[in-house]
């Protein structure tokens, strides 16, 4: 199965797949496999992240596979697939986050790595299951206004604001190797940091990520994370509402679109696991703009990825 060949149909044209992807819904042997999480009924605010994936996926017909001055395009170094959505209930958070963990698991199985679309942030304590379950105690870069490491809330178990917590409660995560960055905005509590920080977590809130700048953030997250796997998770409105509207839980002050996509390119030199692009909510975005940032992201991700990988098969 074979990308489909820009240079012979435009890009508005065929199925939409991420990046023009393949479409395999029983993929194996792939180096990353993209997977959509359309489920939103953990938003605690605006609904509507259910159709991130799709509204993602249309958009991702505009980026190339080649970026400038990069040498070899993505997929000519590493194989990858859209694998469509996994079927999600949105009526039970219990059932979604079980099917959720359980196809993630069979991707795993049969393939390095996954890119999931989401939907709503709670669906990463499924993806972190999954991938601590291959590879151990993750490292983590959580990209966010937000920390979510709240407790359960509204009743509900899973929501968008606790996958973090679960994450360290069950030892999923290593928090000492974990960063948050670009926090910032409104809590229910003063003291709403204090279990991710008194767990270990390192936090960097938006106001320090401008003090510090991209060198010196950068630099610390390769510090933080060493060669620990690597799960890197990006929440859209970690970027200001400016350039990214359509999401859930919007936070003025965030970091810029370029910003965003300069510290991710320092993934790269890492050993990444798998990622996710998530709380993408088209229903209040202005003309795509959010889910090009997520399509962009997740192009980004893919090749870092593929630097990554490459790293690794080099002969010490």
């Amino acid at each position: 199965m074979e990308r489909v060949d820009t240079t012979i149909s435009p890009r508005y044209a065929q199925i939409p797949t991420f990046m023009r992807l393949p479409h395999d819904t029983d993929p194996s042997g792939y180096d990353v496999v993209v997977i959509g999480a359309p489920y939103d009924s953990g938003a605690s605010y605006r609904p509507g992240a259910r159709f991130g994936p799709r509204a993602i996926r249309a958009e991702s017909g505009l980026i190339h596979g080649v970026g400038i001055d990069r040498g070899p395009g993505t997929f000519d170094l590493i194989r990858c697939a859209d694998a469509g959505d996994i079927d999600l209930t949105p009526f039970n958070m219990n059932v979604a986050m079980e099917t959720a963990q359980r196809r993630l698991e069979v991707l795993l199985r049969d393939n390095a790595a996954f890119l999931m679309l989401g939907g709503d942030h709670s669906m990463t304590l499924a993806a972190l299951r999954a991938t601590a379950g291959k590879h151990g105690p993750l490292a983590v870069l959580h990209l966010d206004a937000h920390s979510d490491t709240n407790p359960a809330f509204y009743g509900g178990e899973y929501h968008h604001g606790t996958p973090f917590r679960h994450a360290i409660e069950e030892k999923l995560v290593d928090p000492r190797r974990m960063v948050q960055l670009g926090i910032r905005g409104h809590n229910p509590r003063p003291d709403s940091l204090d279990y991710a920080r008194d767990n270990g977590v390192h936090i960097v809130t938006a106001d320090e990520f401008t003090q510090l700048g991209i060198a010196d953030c950068t630099r610390f997250v390769r510090e933080t994370v060493g060669d620990a796997p690597l799960y890197v998770s990006v929440d859209i409105d970690v970027v200001d509402p400016a350039f990214a509207p359509g999401t859930g839980t919007p936070a003025p002050g965030g970091l810029s679109s370029r910003e965003l996509l300069a510290l991710l390119r320092a993934t790269g030199d890492l050993r990444l696991t798998g990622f996710d692009v998530m709380e993408v909510s088209p229903l209040y975005d202005h003309g795509g703009i959010t889910s090009i940032l997520a399509t962009e992201i997740g192009a980004e991700l893919l090749y870092q990825y593929a630097r990554s990988r490459a790293s690794e098969r080099k002969p010490s």
